[in-house]
Parts: C-alpha cells; sequence; structure tokens
C-alpha cells in the first residue's frame, strides 16, 4: 500500500515524474498524512501551477504571431553583442512552428546561462528554420555598429532554409531588405520567434567568446564576453588590443 512505502522512495517518484504524472501523484498520495509526504504532494502542485502560469505566459508570447499568422512564414530577428569592446556582433533569425509550444523563451539576458544552453538545443530541434548573422571586428570598425547590426541580420536572414514571409524584429527596421518587417520595441520579451532568436545569437556569440578565451586568456573573454568589465579594461592597459578588439570602441582606454 502507498502509505507504507519509504518517504525516500516517495521522493524519488517525485523527482523522476514527468508533467503528465504530477496529477496521479497527487491523487495517489494526498491521503498520506506524513508531514513529508504532504510536502512533496504541495511541491507536485506548485509544479502543476508554474507550468500552467508558464503556458499562459508563452500565449501572451504569441500576440504578434497570431496577429500575422495568415501571412504565412514568420521570422523572428535580434542581435546581441552592440556594446563590448572586443568580438563580433551576432545576429539570430528564427521561424518557429505554427504550433510551437516551448516553455521559458523569453529575452535572452533575463535567462541563466544553463537555461539558454537548453533553450539553444530545443530552438535548434524544432524550429522550422535558424539563421545566423556575423559581422566582426574590423568590419564593425569600418562601417559603425549599427550598420555592421544590420549586416549581420541580413546575413542571418539569408542563412535561413526557408524564405520568411514576414519579419518580427527587435526595434529596428532592417535596410536593404525586401521583406515586410514589424519592429517591436523590447520585442525579444513581447514575442516568442524574436525571443528565441535572441537565444540562439546569444548562445552563438557566448560559445565563440570562450573559444577566444582559450587562445587569449589574459582578458577574461570567457566571463566578461568581451564587454567592458573592470579586468578587461585593465587587461586592455596592460597588454593592449587583441585581434578582436574594436579600435574604435576602446580609444579611451589605449
Amino acid at each position: 500500500m502507498s502509505e507504507l512505502k519509504k518517504i525516500g522512495v516517495i521522493k524519488e517518484e517525485l523527482q523522476a515524474a514527468e508533467e503528465t504524472m504530477l496529477p496521479s501523484f497527487i491523487t495517489e498520495y494526498q491521503k498520506d498524512e506524513r508531514a513529508g509526504v504532504q510536502k512533496m504532494v504541495q511541491q507536485a502542485q506548485k509544479r502543476l501551477d508554474n507550468l500552467a502560469k508558464e503556458r499562459a505566459r508563452i500565449e501572451t508570447l504569441k500576440k504578434y504571431e497570431k496577429e500575422y499568422e495568415a501571412c504565412g512564414y514568420i521570422c523572428g530577428i535580434d542581435e546581441v553583442g552592440r556594446g563590448p569592446l572586443a568580438g563580433p556582433v551576432v545576429a539570430g533569425a528564427v521561424i518557429l512552428p505554427k504550433d510551437c509550444n516551448i516553455l521559458y523563451i523569453n529575452d535572452s539576458k533575463k535567462l541563466s546561462e544553463k537555461k539558454r544552453e537548453e533553450l539553444y538545443d530545443i530552438i535548434m530541434e524544432q524550429a522550422v528554420a535558424t539563421g545566423i548573422g556575423m559581422v566582426g571586428p574590423g568590419r564593425i570598425d569600418e562601417i559603425n555598429i549599427l550598420q555592421a547590426t544590420y549586416e549581420a541580420m541580413r546575413e542571418a536572414i539569408h542563412n535561413l532554409s526557408v524564405t520568411p514571409d514576414i519579419l518580427l524584429n527587435d526595434a529596428v527596421t532592417i535596410p536593404e531588405v525586401p521583406i515586410r518587417q514589424i519592429p517591436i520595441i523590447k520585442g525579444d520579451a513581447k514575442s516568442i520567434s524574436i525571443g528565441a532568436a535572441s537565444i540562439i545569437a546569444k548562445v552563438t556569440r557566448d560559445r565563440l567568446m570562450v573559444e577566444y578565451d582559450k587562445v587569449m586568456p589574459e582578458y577574461g573573454f570567457a566571463s566578461n564576453k568581451g564587454y567592458g568589465s573592470k579586468e578587461h579594461i585593465e587587461a586592455l592597459k596592460k597588454y593592449g588590443p587583441s585581434p578582436i578588439h574594436r579600435r574604435s570602441f576602446i580609444t579611451h582606454f589605449c
């Protein structure tokens, strides 16, 4: 009988339980009067409640996708890396399936590194198409960061395996793109497609900066990702610029 089960065994059941198993877990143990078991029943119910809240949040993130659903393939566009002193600016383009129900997508800056990495794999697996565009420091210095961002976004769109019918962009209108565009202020927190694009762009860039750190460890790229942390600026003053520093960004430090 269930009341004879050791609490440790019940705890293992809860830890292993998928979402669909939680209601039966609650039903089975809700009459068990042991305080430890009741606490686990409450934890199971909280998990269900949190999942329901997350599903509701994701539905609100589909506002623009639902509004433009009749247009065909909807592509979210976002970039990361406008502000760093080193490394490329990276743009992501993502076309999600119409019935996409990936949970926890959000502005990549609001997610932990672990959650971004988990979502990256899910997005890459489930998306209709993804594209990455990247513009390096030399080109940023040559044409300025805004134009480099546009260039990275155009490249990301070009690298999609499917041509989108409409673009949902985070705040900007991209020049020289014939596809219809909808700029959305703070779009990475308002559109599931833009949020997904921000995640794949962020993970791609962060992974690249970790690789640069292996070659040039003195600048701390693995931790600062090229942004102007105190330690990064001190290293810049001590060692001078690396090949991946944006010369137009570091005139005050070198």
